[in-house]
């Protein structure tokens, strides 16, 4: 199969580019820490309503992902409608966002239900973008194309961010006037920035039509069921699901609580907060870019699985940075600030590694209902990891909770290890026509 053109795969890549200014300034960034500091604001419990809440809030988005990830990849498959399914996601993420601008001190249920919303949206665009990929380009360059996504993806999101903390100033009840626009930035910059991946990206695929919504719903849940009794044959992209499962689940509860932790355990300056956006995102972009060019060299598996080890380093260095700030005489904030440069190598490369080996497993005739169940089993891993770490930060508070993430990465990396990418790629392409 041959590459597509530069000006596609840069389309493609800008709907990362484009939606991560919705993850850094809503999940988090900004609003994260606004809504379980201000807008709940239960200091005097140590937020731990605050933060169960938008455990809540994130969970249940990702529950309707799990619900309908995998019947709408399987539509789009049956009628080559991707981008309008990525269409209709695009616009759901970018009103829902604007709106978050109305919730105020208090406006607790208004704010969690656009969260609900907004990031039902955003969650399963993720799946929808990541069908295109296998069409791309052949097996073994997609880990540097998924990677090239995955970077630019991290240098929209400091753009994003770098305007919206000079704009808009720190997150606290004094200045809520100020940061309440955050919303509304958000899905501006979503907005422009997606406009490319529209004009660029080619929808490929025989498209099939049937008489009503109904019959289109009957044939995304008989090739879901068909595809659930398929997966023995597909035992090494079972396997991936699995691991994806428990690394996912970490990397949820890092991106959607690594600044509250900050700011509640750390209790860094407005200074180190801004500091250590940058680190991460610099950071991430090179671990995304790097990772993908070795994968291609190395193989998906190994890089992968390099990836996961390296979380749980990152994760037990987070846990350990108050003392550790005590042992070497130095300030735990700027400990953390080094150790946030650690998991920014891994944030963008073992999602860019992950989302590439199930495109090298995956048949392409099937992509988008495999990439469905892709998006199923890493915002099922959601729903446990913040739910999972919810209710044990209300029990142990949030320090040692965060243990958790190290065991999830470690059971995905015991999954992974059980592997075999050669074993995986042979199937997919044995089976690549046997489908329509």
């Amino acid at each position: 199969m041959k590459r597509a053109s530069s000006k596609e795969i840069f389309g493609w890549a800008m709907f990362d580019f484009a939606n991560q200014a919705y993850t850094l300034l809503i999940i988090t960034v900004i609003f994260g820490d606004l809504f379980t500091r201000v807008i709940v604001g239960d200091a005097h419990s140590d937020y731990r309503l605050g933060n169960l809440l938008w455990s809540i809030a994130l969970a249940v988005s990702y529950l309707l992902v799990v619900l309908s990830g995998p019947v709408a990849g399987a539509i789009m498959d049956f009628s080559a409608a991707r981008k309008r399914f990525l269409f209709a996601s695009y616009v759901l993420t970018v009103v829902s966002t604007s709106l978050l601008y109305f919730v105020a001190p208090g406006y607790i249920w208004l704010g969690m239900a656009l969260i609900v919303v907004s990031n039902f949206a955003y969650a399963i665009g993720e799946s929808f973008i990541a069908s295109f990929l296998p069409e791309l380009g052949p097996r073994e360059e997609l880990g540097w194309i998924s990677g090239f996504g995955w970077a630019l993806g991290y240098v929209g999101g400091l753009v994003a961010t770098a305007f919206a903390l000079v704009a808009l100033g720190e997150v606290s009840e004094e200045n809520f006037e100020r940061i309440r626009w955050v919303g509304p930035f958000a899905a501006v910059f979503f907005l422009v920035a997606a406009i490319p991946t529209f004009l660029w990206l080619r929808e490929r695929g025989r498209a099939r039509r049937l008489p009503g919504l109904r019959q289109y719903v009957g044939i995304g849940f008989r090739r879901v069921r068909a595809t659930l009794g398929d997966l023995a044959h597909y035992r090494d992209l079972t396997i991936l699901m699995v691991s994806v499962f428990f690394a996912m689940a970490g990397i949820y509860i890092i991106i959607s609580f690594t600044f509250i932790y900050g700011a509640q355990v750390i209790q860094w300056d407005e200074k180190v907060r801004v500091w250590m956006f940058i680190t991460v995102q610099l950071t991430a972009a090179v671990g995304a870019l790097a990772f993908g060019f070795l994968q291609d060299r190395v193989g998906a598996r190994r890089t992968y699985v390099a990836t996961l080890s390296l979380w749980v380093v990152a994760v037990t260095l987070i846990f350990v940075t108050p003392w550790l700030g005590r042992f070497l005489d130095f300030e735990a904030q700027y400990v953390f600030l080094v150790v946030g440069s650690v998991a920014g190598l891994c944030l963008g490369s073992t999602q860019s590694a992950g989302r590439a080996l199930v495109g090298v497993l995956s048949p392409r005739s099937r992509a988008a209902e495999f990439f469905g169940f892709w998006g199923l089993s890493g915002k099922l891993a959601a729903i446990v990891g913040l739910l999972g770490l919810g209710f044990l930060q209300v029990l142990f508070g949030l320090h040692l909770s965060i243990l958790f993430c190290a065991l999830l990465f470690g059971l995905a990396l015991l999954a992974a290890l059980r592997l075999d990418e050669t074993r995986g790629r042979r199937v997919a392409e044995a089976r690549e026509s046997r489908r329509g």
